[in-house]
């Protein structure tokens, strides 16, 4: 049987902003089409905790029991890591959630979470078209035309879908021709994102530890099945200093690195390898928790991160995710505001009159309410990463949480892991 080739809304993406928000419209009758390029499942560069302020909107989606039974343990407390520096402080819980058992954030492989998601969109209804590109968007009177090309195809043979509302679930780090999409622009300052598995570490699973490292910045967490995530940003030029250094032996570092490389290669130096070795030699309590570990697949880069506030409504578009808006990954919620983005636009659009001029007034209530929700979380990660890449950010904010251990706490608060998602408490 062929597929429709016109829907009430097309999303281009499927992780966890896409689908959220193609599941939410599938459930309110709309006809939804997820167009995503990569096949399920799939690792994503992404630190994996979901805050606790979440666990009502996923039972909302019909995943959250699968999510209860697959994350892995509590995190009932967060940590720093830098130096010689290990601090820890109570994570704040979500006492307004129905249950106490709730009160706590976890984490989930991206592998697993958005293979629940898409799954679920697709039991609501929702189309899934995997593994396709969209490659264009154009005006075709009051409707919009998605070419696709599906990723078996080395050609130029694309198939087209119609629909009046566009969802841009892709992210920021990637490059392309749709007008969602942003320029490629390489900077120095550029922060790139590595992210690995590791299995036997000596984390204690209770604690996601902040990692800051000369040049960046990062995180820890024991995930599903035993998994400790870890994941980083670091400058662009910092990164070639250290694959330098390694090159020519200089750097001085005696830890054994991962077995298996990044994506990319300067000489016999990969960049996961000259990353994990930084990592090692810049914080005791990475070197200890991995002290015996070992490493659970390939690394995998990404990048660079575009944080900041942008349209949620332009050019007959919507973005969700980190296509709307994107905080530090310093504060760990990516996952969080993804998941909410899509529900807050799904929300709007499911109740928006019909029309071009219904659409554009569901933009600004969306953009407004996105703002509301997530703007005090951007710009707190913002100033907190700021110190952390700062020439002794690193050992600014040692000493800082060394005496005052409650700014943990206080800036778990702040950025969002205790507040509500509006329309759901």
């Amino acid at each position: 049987m062929s597929r429709p080739s016109t829907y009430d809304a097309i999303v281009i993406g499927a992780g966890p902003a896409g689908s959220s928000v193609a599941l939410t419209l599938a459930r309110h009758g709309w006809s939804v089409a997820i167009v995503e390029k990569g096949a399920f499942p799939r690792r994503k560069v992404c630190g994996e905790y979901i805050s606790a302020s979440n666990l009502v909107l996923l039972d909302r989606l019909e995943i959250g029991d699968a999510w209860r039974m697959n994350a892995g343990p509590e995190i009932r407390r967060v940590g720093f890591f830098s130096g010689e520096t290990c601090v820890e402080a109570p994570m704040p819980d979500a006492k307004y959630l129905p249950s106490a058992k709730d009160a706590f954030g976890r984490a989930l492989g991206r592998d697993v979470l958005d293979a629940l998601l898409l799954q679920a969109a697709q039991s609501a209804g929702a189309a899934i078209l995997q593994p396709c590109r969209a490659v264009a968007i154009d005006r075709d009177g009051d409707m919009q035309k998605v070419r696709i090309q599906a990723r078996e195809n080395s050609g130029d043979e694309t198939t087209a879908l119609w629909a009046p509302v566009i969802v841009a679930a892709h992210g920021s780090w990637e490059p392309g021709p749709l007008p969602s999409q942003f320029e490629k622009i390489s900077r120095p300052s550029d922060l790139l994102g590595f992210k690995a598995h590791f299995t036997g570490s000596s984390l204690a699973p209770d604690l996601m530890p902040l990692l800051a490292f000369p040049g960046g910045y990062g995180g820890m967490v024991l995930a599903d099945h035993g998994r400790l995530s870890i994941s980083c940003c670091i400058r662009r030029d910092m990164l070639a200093r250290l694959r330098r250094n390694r090159s020519s032996g200089h750097d001085g570092s005696k830890q054994d690195g991962p077995t298996q490389d990044g994506p990319t290669h300067d000489g016999n130096v990969s960049a996961a390898e000259a990353v994990f070795r930084h990592l090692m030699a810049s914080c005791r309590g990475v070197s200890d928790a991995l002290d015996g570990a070992r490493l659970d697949g390939r690394w995998l880069a990404a990048g660079p991160i575009r944080p900041g506030i942008r349209a949620c409504y332009e050019q007959d578009i919507f973005r969700v995710g980190n296509a709307a808006g994107e905080s530090h990954p310093i504060i760990a919620e990516g996952i969080s505001m993804a998941l909410q983005s899509g529900w807050l636009l799904a929300r709007e659009l499911a109740g928006a009159s019909s029309g071009r001029a219904g659409r554009e007034a569901a933009g600004r209530r969306y953009q407004a309410a996105w703002r509301g929700l997530f703007s005090t979380r951007v710009y707190a990660a913002a100033a907190i990463a700021r110190v952390a890449l700062g020439p002794a950010g690193p050992a600014l904010m040692a000493g800082a949480i060394r005496n005052f251990p409650q700014a943990l706490t206080l800036g778990a608060h702040m950025s969002g892991k205790t507040r509500s998602v509006p329309g759901l408490t």
